[in-house]
């Protein structure tokens, strides 16, 4: 099966680092779940938010490893080395009939590189809450 387009996009989004890539990927109602968060974090701002702080804080060594797709979703495996630290996950995404992401939930795996992960980017989206208007 052909790399669905909203795989592509989001791999296109990652490559850049560039957030901007979000504004046409992601629907408005999407709906991100993080291993950092309890609560869905609704609405694509709070999307942004949290895709955003995480190309700054895992794309330096991203690297999708593995990739399965559906009809209307995609599982993407990938790995990261955070201070040191390595870390395996997986990005769940689904899009909607127009190709815009609807949900987008990461796992990651083993716990301490969770805990580093959840450190760094507590501080990137507080360092980027700062520097908003």
């Amino acid at each position: 099966m052909a790399r669905p387009a909203p795989v592509v996009g989001w791999h296109a989004v990652v490559e850049s680092r560039d957030p901007a890539g979000l504004a046409e990927l992601l629907a408005d109602d999407v709906v991100f779940r993080s291993p950092a968060v309890h609560t869905p974090q609704a609405g694509k701002a709070l999307t942004t938010a949290y895709l955003s702080a995480a190309m700054v804080v895992l794309g330096p060594t991203l690297e999708y490893v593995r990739e399965w797709y559906g009809e209307d979703s995609a599982v993407l495996e990938f790995t990261a080395v955070l201070d040191g630290l390595t870390v395996h996950g997986v990005d769940m995404l689904t899009w909607g009939p127009d190709c815009r992401l609807t949900d987008f939930t990461v796992m990651v795996r083993p716990f301490k590189g969770l805990q580093k992960l959840v450190e760094l980017m507590a501080a990137e989206l507080q360092s980027g809450a700062q520097q908003s208007p």
